[in-house]
């Protein structure tokens, strides 16, 4: 039997909001967290409900594959779409969460059935879920394929499936697919500009944060509980929100006082800001992205946390030789576009909307990238390549097929960060998995011009 959660107390208002978001997720291809946002202002959720409306959107989404295997017996006429997605909501609340009972899941589902439909569809909606509660849920044993089984049990197509286990194996495959089913944990990175790691957790504390320093990246602090944006300690720059497993590129970078640095896929700047801080604010950063509305976060993000060396630039880094001068930046971040397979509990929309041909189109992209990037990079220059994939193609043989065509180019060993991390590196790479540390799942390689490149590399 599946293992319980713990969840908040639920509240009326939430699961209709749950469900409009899921279905502008499904019929739109929205975002689920730009929604999940969206929704709390317009319904104005309660703080203290706002924990059960991110459990039940993101749960639902995490397991639609398993929920939709669970309900099949049950379903035996078509339905609409928002009656499915509202069967799949109250049926992860039912088998995944421990503290709302389960009629109180029941008799949510059946009264917004009446509103959203008819006594016909609430009375099937009933039907449905009343027969799972007697009959019990059919065992995923009894798929007899490993690879169909892992898929709906994971809740993760089953092409993707197979590339990954062909990628890694079944054994790290199964860890990283109940990982993407984990709520992940909120991460905080201290500003150095402006403070330091035990005085920012005294500060969290004062406020109420409950917090405690990453075992991993010295500058990141996870957060226990509590809405840190709400806090003194936010406001004012000492903190800014990023993943861990971000925080490793700028690090991996190791930019100097006074250098000439390009972020060229910089949007929304968590990385641009973090290297002005390693830089001491000294220096120049320009951050370029092809989204110009997105230049506006970085901007917001380096005003709050006090920086001042971050000029924007909407430019397209397939074409930012065009535009850039040659060979004059001392290092290059490309954080590049990616297919976000390391971000899945984050975003669980993404493992249903790609597709496989993405891959190969990103591939190409990431190396138009870097191809830019060589041309503007100084000689002796840093170039750093990171991303929040794991798939095989974009992150080591997008290295490869890299640094195959560019002679003057050679793979540095990555160095800057913790044991036990730099233990992780293969072939001077380094592949985190999100069951590895907790954090996302994310590619480093780092790269340098030579001096007196030769045509053999």
């Amino acid at each position: 039997m599946t293992s319980k959660k713990k969840a908040p107390i639920w509240d009326g208002n939430v699961r209709d909001a749950a469900l409009t978001i899921l279905l502008a997720v499904d019929k739109n291809q929205a975002y689920s967290n730009l929604l999940l946002n969206q929704t709390i202002k317009k319904y104005k959720i309660d703080i203290k409900d706002r924990a059960l409306l991110t459990e039940i959107t993101y749960g639902t989404l995490q397991y639609k594959y398993t929920l939709d295997f669970y309900l099949e017996p049950f379903i035996r006429t078509k339905i609409d779409l928002w009656v499915r997605w509202l069967l799949r909501l109250s049926l992860y609340q039912v088998v995944y969460l421990s503290r709302i009972p389960a009629h109180a899941a029941v008799n949510e589902a059946v009264e917004i059935a009446k509103k959203r439909g008819h006594k016909g569809i609430s009375s099937m909606v009933n039907g449905v879920l009343r027969s799972i509660q007697r009959e019990g849920l059919r065992s995923l044993d009894d798929i007899q394929d490993p690879t169909k089984r892992l898929s709906i049990a994971t809740s993760h197509p089953e092409w993707l499936v197979e590339r990954l286990i062909e990628s890694y194996g079944i054994e790290k495959t199964t860890a990283m697919l109940e990982e993407n089913n984990v709520p992940p944990t909120l991460t905080v990175r201290v500003n150095s500009l402006k403070s330091s790691v035990p005085d920012v957790l005294n500060m969290l504390e004062e406020e109420g944060i409950p917090a405690k320093k990453s075992d991993l990246i010295p500058e990141c602090i996870h957060i226990i509980s509590g809405q840190v944006t709400h806090t003194e300690c936010f406001k004012k720059g000492f903190i800014t929100i990023q993943d861990e497993s971000s925080m490793m590129p700028a690090n991996v970078l190791n930019p100097k006082s006074g250098d000439r640095v390009l972020d060229m896929c910089a949007a929304p700047g968590g990385k641009t800001t973090h290297i002005a801080e390693k830089m001491n604010n000294e220096g120049s950063i320009l951050a370029t992205d092809i989204h110009p509305h997105k230049l506006d976060l970085i901007e917001e993000t380096s005003n709050r946390l006090g920086i001042n060396i971050i000029q924007t630039a909407p430019v397209d880094g397939r074409n930012a030789a065009d535009f850039l001068q040659k060979e004059s930046y001392d290092a290059i971040l490309v954080d590049a576009p990616c297919s976000g397979l390391g971000v899945t509990r984050r975003k669980p929309d993404i493992k249903y909307t790609k597709r496989e041909e993405d891959f190969e189109s990103l591939h190409n992209i990431q190396l138009q990238l870097l191809d830019n990037a060589v041309k503007v990079l100084k000689t002796g220059g840093r170039l750093v390549y990171s991303t929040c994939t794991v798939d095989r193609l974009e992150n080591e043989g997008t290295v490869h097929e890299f640094l195959a065509s560019h002679p003057e180019m050679e793979l540095v060993p990555i160095e800057n960060l913790p044991n036990n991390l730099l233990q992780k590196q293969q072939e001077g790479m380094l592949q985190v998995f999100p069951q590895d540390f907790g954090s996302d799942g994310f590619f480093v390689a780092a790269f340098k011009k030579k001096e007196n490149p030769s045509t053999n590399g």
